[in-house]
């Protein structure tokens, strides 16, 4: 009957629907900012069209293709470029442990020109509880906008992102190391981690194309990994980041701890004359530490021990000040010694 009201649920789907009209047809900005056409939760992939059309026999030395199987990731988060963020969930197959791993592959990775092509790997791990999330895994703190820019300016290699969590629950820290009769967080970051890459995604086959970065006892992570596999990882960045075991879970383990001590594992691969592992503290001045990192550089930074420190002016514990030295530096020298992607020069 006419001018009869219609049913609420009608009228608000209609006055919703228009709403997006009028927002689309403003360029979509405003329907981008109200999140009306977000595609985040989506179930989604990284690179599968372009990888099914490389042949066996077009494979590069050194290359590796993604081995299977494959993970089933959710879309958590769009940048501006159009590129995403998105998190599986990981039952480590040597650690037995399960937890989320977040990924970010660089605009490159999809090009056509790179679909034979590897991409360095950078294992971003976070401070603080790193549990249930890798804060890293958000836009807020603009990790991979720098390495965007980066690329662009050819100042940083476009590298994929692997952000997991660094400890099995909210109430202790791991140290990122199997302490005895805990969660194997050591063998999760060193090899769980590593072999979900492989299989999801083109990566090198030598050290050359693995790094870390962290900050805090992510980043004891980071360099302590690098110092203890040197024939799997080549580089870090480690920012704000603490140089002994500390976790009280240790118990007074020595030999466990002395294991999984950066100073211990600096002097017994000085001692074994290689291979070169190199790596990158950032210290704020507004923190603690600077003192502590000078002093491992001293004693420790010699021989196939590379290292070097970028000073944060004014920078504070906090991983917006990490990314602002990664800008002004740090990307830029672990970018030097790292494996760069080569883009195919005949594209059809």
């Amino acid at each position: 009957m006419e001018g009869r009201r219609r049913p609420r649920r009608t009228r608000l789907l209609l006055i919703s629907g228009g709403l997006a009209f009028t927002l689309a047809a403003g360029g979509g900005v405003a329907a981008y900012k109200y999140n009306l056409f977000t595609d985040v939760g989506d179930p989604t992939s990284f690179g599968k069209t372009h990888e099914k059309t490389v042949a066996t026999a077009d494979i590069r030395p050194g290359v590796r293709m993604p081995t299977g199987p494959a993970a089933e990731f959710v879309r958590t988060a769009r940048l501006p470029d159009g590129t995403q963020i998105a998190r599986t969930t990981l039952t480590g197959k040597k650690s037995g442990f399960t937890g989320d791993v977040w990924v970010w592959v660089p605009k490159e990775y999809n090009d056509p020109q790179y679909a034979k092509s590897a991409f360095p790997v950078l294992i971003s791990l976070p401070g603080g509880r790193g549990y249930p999330t890798n804060y890293w895994m958000g836009t807020g703190l603009g990790l991979q906008q720098a390495v965007i820019d980066g690329a662009k300016a050819g100042t940083s290699l476009p590298f994929i992102l692997v952000m997991p969590v660094i400890n099995a629950d909210t109430k202790h820290h791991f140290d990122g190391s199997d302490i005895p009769g805990e969660p194997k967080m050591g063998t999760w970051m060193a090899d769980d981690i590593p072999d979900f890459t492989k299989a999801n995604f083109r990566t090198f086959t030598s050290r050359d194309g693995w790094a870390f970065m962290g900050s805090s006892s992510g980043g004891f992570g980071a360099f302590k990994h690098v110092l203890k596999y040197p024939d799997r990882f080549k580089a870090a960045i480690a920012s704000g980041v603490d140089f002994v075991p500390d976790s009280p879970l240790w118990k007074g383990n020595t030999q466990a701890m002395d294991e999984n001590n950066p100073e211990k594992l600096a002097e017994k691969l000085i001692e074994a004359g290689g291979p070169d592992v190199y790596i990158n503290f950032q210290i704020g001045t507004k923190e603690s530490g600077r003192d502590k990192a000078e002093r491992f550089m001293q004693v420790y930074g010699k021989g196939p021990v590379h290292t070097r420190l970028q000073v944060i002016q004014d920078g504070q514990h906090n991983g917006r000040s990490y990314v602002r030295g990664m800008r002004e530096g740090s990307l830029e020298w672990i970018s030097k010694v790292m494996l760069a992607p080569t883009p195919d020069p005949v594209v059809r």
